[in-house]
Order: structure tokens, then sequence, then C-alpha cells
């Protein structure tokens, strides 16, 4: 049988129909279309967006056509949220992240049906496990705030103008063009009140507006994909279970065990918790902030919780200091390095601005062997920069073995090996290197 006279083939052919032309297409129709289909608000964005110039290769890789993208939010209930049981607040969050990816999948359906070739990016769970690295394509963040969908507040989340930071936000890519694309808002809807930083149980919030990833990293994606690695390790190298349990209480098993059957735990939400920005969410705070306060905030910092910090770090100082009632707990550090350009990566996350205090230098950096990379690491007023090349005058100059370098960022080499082996070249202040060294934590 050729193929022309397969039946499957000749069905085709006889209900085929002329090609639709599909661009462009109308804007207010596809956000309708996503309000028809489970969204509270919905905006677009060309791919071509200068905002998303970073994004496009990660973009690209789930849907190659993609010609615009349509950014949606879906609503959190905002109590369950706020309250301090955290399988209460983790089940809001995994409910509506679920209610997202569903509507995505329902608006890609309808565009099928309309002719319209289109890919839902995942929300959240699950995300891509090859880490170190990235560990997901879509960031919906950005896609959000070029969308016109809202703002980055302080505490690093979207803050809609209507809704405030509780929403959950989607992307759908869609590989053909819209009649008419939205723009970023003219303003913040954040306050700048700094409830945020002040519910943050681990200080990962700065009140200068700054962000310490390795410390939200640590205690709130405490039991989620890349933290997993110090729960196998604590197994591996435990050589019975009065070994084991001295690292983790059997109430830490049992919740760890809950994370891996059902979903990930957050161990804090409370940055999104006692945000009261957003037109549906101010007036209790704008009519009795003492109150609001009291009701929303003070639950959370009262709250009696183990929290997770690196050996070291500016988060063990400040949750001992801020929360003696709360148990700090110190855990190994779970990001691993597995090249220079991950390392180089990593560095801004990893440090800790409170380490850093009074140091000034800048660091020239070489590696060497089966990865080649120059860089340039300035520290100045307790801010660390990372630039591609030898820029300026460096004050010590580092010349490492790549291979060598990675294995000492994952424990697997020592330092002082490596430099009796010259496998590892300082010129300049040793000092200076190792105050390098302590602003990092872990």
């Amino acid at each position: 049988m050729s193929l022309e006279d397969h039946p499957t083939v000749r069905r085709a052919r006889a209900a085929a129909k002329p090609p639709i032309d599909v661009q462009p297409l109308s804007a207010e129709w596809l956000k309708a279309l996503a309000l028809k289909h489970g969204a509270d608000d919905a905006g677009l964005v060309e791919v071509g967006r200068a905002e998303l110039a970073d994004q496009l290769s990660y973009i690209r890789q789930v849907y190659p056509q993609t010609r615009a993208l349509l950014s949606f939010v879906v609503r959190m209930n905002r109590e369950p949220v706020r309250s301090q049981v955290r399988s209460v607040a983790n089940q809001e969050f995994h409910a509506v992240y679920d209610e997202v990816n569903e509507a995505a999948r329902a608006i890609v359906r309808a565009l099928d049906e309309a002719g319209v070739p289109a890919c839902n990016a995942v929300a959240a769970f699950p995300m891509e496990v090859q880490l170190p690295g990235r560990g997901w394509m879509v960031a919906h963040k950005p896609v959000a705030v070029a969308a016109g969908l809202g703002r980055i507040g302080v505490h690093r989340s979207v803050i809609h103008p209507k809704f405030g930071s509780f929403v959950l936000l989607g992307t759908v890519l869609i590989g053909a063009e819209a009649d008419a694309y939205d723009q970023p808002i003219d303003y913040n809807p954040c306050l700048g009140c700094k409830l945020c930083v002040a519910a943050c149980p681990v200080g990962a919030l700065k009140p200068d507006g700054g962000f310490d990833f390795v410390t939200c990293y640590t205690h709130n994606y405490r039991e989620f994909l890349g933290n997993f690695s110090d729960f196998v390790g604590a197994v591996v190298e435990s050589k019975d279970m009065k070994t084991y349990r001295e690292r983790f209480s059997d109430g830490e098993t049992t919740s760890m065990w809950q994370s891996l059957s059902f979903k990930p735990g957050y161990k804090a939400a409370y940055c999104i918790a006692v945000c009261p920005a957003g037109e549906d969410v101010i007036n209790p705070f704008l009519e009795d902030r003492p109150g609001y306060m009291e009701r929303v905030l003070k639950p959370l910092t009262d709250k009696r919780e183990t929290l997770y910090v690196l050996p070291g770090s500016d988060a063990e100082k400040y949750a001992a200091d801020r929360f003696p009632h709360k148990t700090v707990k110190r855990v190994g550090r779970t990001l691993r390095t597995n090249s220079i350009n991950s390392f180089l990566a990593q560095i801004p996350l990893a440090f800790q601005r409170g380490r850093a205090k009074g140091l000034t230098a800048v660091y020239h950096w070489t590696f060497t062997g089966q990865e080649e990379a120059k860089a340039t690491i300035r520290i100045e007023n307790q801010k660390i920069v990372v630039q591609a090349g030898h820029r300026g005058e460096a004050q010590v100059k580092v010349t490492a073995d790549a291979k060598t370098w990675i294995d000492i960022m994952n424990r697997e080499y020592g330092l002082l090996t490596a430099i009796v082996l010259r496998k590892v070249r300082v010129k300049g202040e040793m000092a200076l290197f190792r105050a390098f060294g302590r602003c990092f934590a872990g």
C-alpha cells in the first residue's frame, strides 16, 4: 500500500481545509481566552522585546516557534497563605500551581482548535533537574513584568497592581504574532513598607533592597530538589540510626518524606504573606497599620520553628539575634559546582555581605586546563561584582587548574594541598585571599 492509499492519509486529504492565516491574532481575543480558561488577568509581549533578550535561548528550547508570549496570573486566597501552619499555606500554593498549569493547557488546547500553534510553559513543578545550573526554563517573572502584569517588589516576587503579591504566574508560548502588545506598568505597586524584610526569619531580604539568595535557598527551599542532597548525604554517611538522628530529627525525616511523596513544602513564604500591596489587599493596612501587623506579621515572627542556616553565614547571626525563640540549625551547603562558568555565576548568589564588611579588593582569576577562563571579582562596600576578563589593577592574582578548583568548591580536594602542589597559585596579599574566602559560608 502506498502512503497516499493509506486510510488515514485519504481521510486527512478529504478533510483538508485551506491554510488559515492566523497572523496577526487579536490581542483582545487572546486575553479573553485566558480569562475564560481560568486566568485572572493576562498580558502579551512579543518575543523580541529587549527585556526578554537574556531569556530568549531558554524560551526557544521550550518552543522554537515562539513569536508571542501570553503571560497570565491566577489569584491565591490570602488567608491560607498567611497561616502560620505550613501545611495550610503550602496547600494553597500547590493547588494554585495546578490551576495555573491546567489553565495553560486549556488555553493551548483552545488555540490548537483555532489553528494557532502554541505550547504551555510549566509553572513551578516539575522543574528541570539538571543541577547545578538553572532549574527552570521559561522565567515567568520577567515575562509578566514585560506584559504589564506587575513589578518586582522588595521580596523579589511580582506584585500585581490589583491582586498584590497573592498571584502565581503562567506563560503560554504562541507561534504567531498578535496585533497589539502590552507594556510594563508605569509604577511599582510595592509600597516600600519593608514588612517582608521584618517577616523574613533568616534575613535574606535587606532593608536597602538587597537579597541574599543562598540564605533564602538554604531555609525556605530546604525540602526542594537542591537541598535534597544534604538528606542523601546524611543517609550515606550515617553508620547507624543513632548517627543519622544526630543530624535529622524524626520530625524532619517525616517532613522530608512528605515533601518527596507529595510536593515540596516551602518553609516560609512570609514575605508574600505579609505584603499589603495591591488594590484588593491594601485597605486593612491603610485603615489600621498596628492592627494589621498584630494580625498578619506577629503570628509569623512569634512562631517557634527551626531555621536552617549555613555555618558562619550572615543568616546564622541574624536569626539568633532577631528570633531567639526560634531554633537555629546548621546545615551543609548544597550548591555544587560543575564548571568554572557555574562557579562564577554562583559567586554573587553565595556572597555574604556581613562577612565582607570593611573589605575592599580586586581579584584577577585565571583558570587553566580543561576549562580556560579569566575573570575579575571586585568587592567593595559589602557588594560584589564579577566580570569576564581581567579589569584594572588587582591586589590578588589567582591561577588555578579548572578541575582542581571545581573539586575544591565541592569539598573533594583540599585548598592547602592544591597550593602546595601548585595547582592553585596565589600572587599578592594572602590576607586578602583569605578574606575572600570568608565572604562565603558553609
